[in-house]
């Protein structure tokens, strides 16, 4: 006789929700081979060039101009997700000092 090892409830939906993440993340690379993940910055150049073919913008950004070239897409990806990342912080840090002012009103008149 063998003993077969049961594997507990909460491990399986632990199990299946870390597979499911796992495909979320990587399954659209691998089902999008040679997609367009532009944004829609360069979705909106196009659609002006098309319809007024002698558009000329009225500014460069920053730091285009500082580097004289064009960012690469991956500096332009973290300068996003580092922008992205402070605006998270600041709510969070918000959120959070809500959420404990409201227990110190409730010590303050526990007393």
């Amino acid at each position: 006789m063998s003993k077969v090892k049961k594997i507990s409830k909460t491990k399986k939906t632990v199990i299946a929700l870390i597979i499911a993440a796992v495909l979320i993340i990587f399954g659209p690379l691998f089902a999008l081979k040679g997609a367009n993940f532009s944004g829609s910055d360069d979705a909106g150049s196009g659609m002006v060039e098309q319809i007024a073919g002698n558009y000329q913008p009225w500014f460069t950004p920053v730091l285009e101009t500082m580097i004289h070239g064009e960012l690469p897409g991956e500096v332009e990806s973290l300068l996003f997700c580092l922008q992205t990342g402070i605006g998270v912080g600041i709510i969070a840090f918000l959120m959070g000092r809500l959420v404990e002012r409201k227990k110190w009103v409730h010590e303050k008149e526990d007393k």
